[in-house]
């Protein structure tokens, strides 16, 4: 093993320093699968209860009426995430798209939007229009208010109540950190949260953003009372094979808004083909649970190896893990860049390439991406990213496999050793 390693550009040292680390978590990788045999099943059950057939994968084109494998899907998604409907379509063509899809059918001129643990992803501040951009919700009409979280993660309990007026519609609750160092909301303090929320307002709409979250717990946000909870195909639920698409699942006239503004008013949900997408679609949420108990493997397995070395990590190498985000904090340029070329290097396609921070569309600094994956831009495969500021962290997330993910980290080790960001592997680490 240690000789296919070194074929690979993994020294000796990074690589028994790397297979000391895997042996302490012996125990919370067994307690990964079992987390993924349970999801696994959750997800037979509800393709068996919906009776999927062979003729669910057969497709649509045109208008895409009667599409029967395109609504079974979403009665599978719908039943899987505990919702009363559920909207999964190729023309949702990302994460943001979703999220402003949700936000854009369910709020009105008038209307105030707030969040409740503090600053949204990057992409999403053109959408609310924190950054001025065109169509932006606050062209609209439609305020924005946010209360931040407390210096140790917990809510601000008495501003959030505070904060919470007439005007006050929809509640947008990120549980992943983004590019932040917060730590990721767990399915039930997001549930705590929204019990407070509701017992201000009970008519207020609360979604949450479940981007990177899906089957990292045994259950999902909508079975705490979120009205909307919404994702990307191209993370956990399409388990690396969904080439594009969204989720939106929740409360029957939430989702019903969203897919009248997908579509069309007078249309709605009943337009849409599906194309050929139907067989990576299905067949990607089947493999969803194991595919994200593969990243979640990674993710552990890069915060203690990096944790060791003295840098700051988040989570730590010890906490519960309620998304599949890795950050490491690099305080450097130099730093940052190094662990994302190594991420690229470790990958089965554009694995000769090295990336270099860009303009990327959305964000307010250069970003450095490392994404050399089957899907462009999925980031349920081996995959780091992090904007060209301080304090410099990569965001690391991914793997199709656990062993793809191990060959990722400890190819960006390897880089870091060799560009001087960290020092040699002492034998007391081995």
């Amino acid at each position: 093993m240690e000789a296919i390693y070194a074929s690979m550009g993994i020294s000796r040292e990074i690589y028994q320093y790397g297979e000391r680390i895997q042996e302490e978590l012996t125990e919370r990788f067994a307690a990964i699968d079992r987390l993924a045999e349970y999801n696994q099943l959750k997800v037979v059950r509800a393709m068996q209860e919906c009776r999927v057939s062979e003729a669910c994968l057969l497709g649509t084109t045109g208008y895409g009426y009667n599409d029967l494998g395109r609504d079974t899907l979403e009665s599978v998604y719908a039943k899987l995430f505990d919702a009363q409907s559920a909207l999964v379509r190729p023309q949702i063509t990302c994460g943001t798209h979703a999220l402003a899809l949700a936000l854009m059918s369910n709020l009105r001129p008038g209307d105030e939007l707030l969040s409740p643990v503090g600053k949204p992803y990057d992409t999403l501040e053109e959408v609310i229009g924190i950054r001025e951009s065109r169509g932006s919700l606050k062209e609209y009409g439609i305020s924005y208010r946010q209360v931040d979280l407390k210096e140790d993660g917990g809510f601000d309990w008495e501003g959030i109540r505070a904060a919470v007026n007439e005007r006050t519609k929809l509640v947008t609750i990120q549980r992943s950190k983004g590019y932040q160092t917060r730590p990721t909301l767990s399915v039930e303090r997001i549930g705590e949260l929204i019990s407070f929320l509701k017992g201000i307002r009970p008519d207020l709409i609360c979604m949450v953003d479940n981007c990177y979250g899906e089957f990292t717990q045994t259950i999902e946000p909508t079975q705490v009372g979120a009205d909307l909870c919404v994702g990307s195909l191209i993370k956990n639920p399409g388990g690396g094979l969904a080439p594009i698409g969204g989720y939106i699942v929740g409360a029957r006239e939430c989702v019903e808004n969203a897919a009248c503004r997908l579509t069309s008013p007078g249309l709605g949900r009943e337009v849409g083909a599906s194309l050929n997408a139907l067989p990576a679609f299905y067949q990607g949420l089947f493999l969803a649970p194991t595919v994200t108990a593969s990243a979640l493997k990674g993710a552990i397995f890069a915060a203690n190896l990096y944790e060791r070395l003295g840098f700051r990590v988040v989570p730590d190498g010890k906490a519960e893990r309620y998304d599949i985000i890795q950050a490491v904090e690099f305080g450097t340029p130099e730093g940052l860049v190094a662990f994302c070329e190594g991420i690229q290097h470790g990958a089965p396609v554009d694995g000769f390439v090295t990336p270099e921070p860009w303009d990327m569309p959305g964000y307010d600094s250069q970003v450095i991406m490392a994404a050399g994956a089957f899907v462009s831009g999925s980031s349920i495969e081996l995959s780091a990213d992090g904007p060209l500021k301080p304090p410099y962290e990569a965001y690391f997330q991914g793997g199709l496999t656990w062993q793809h993910a191990k060959f990722g980290i400890l190819k960006s080790l390897q880089r870091c050793l060799e560009k001087g960001v960290i020092p040699a592997i002492s034998p007391g680490m081995l």
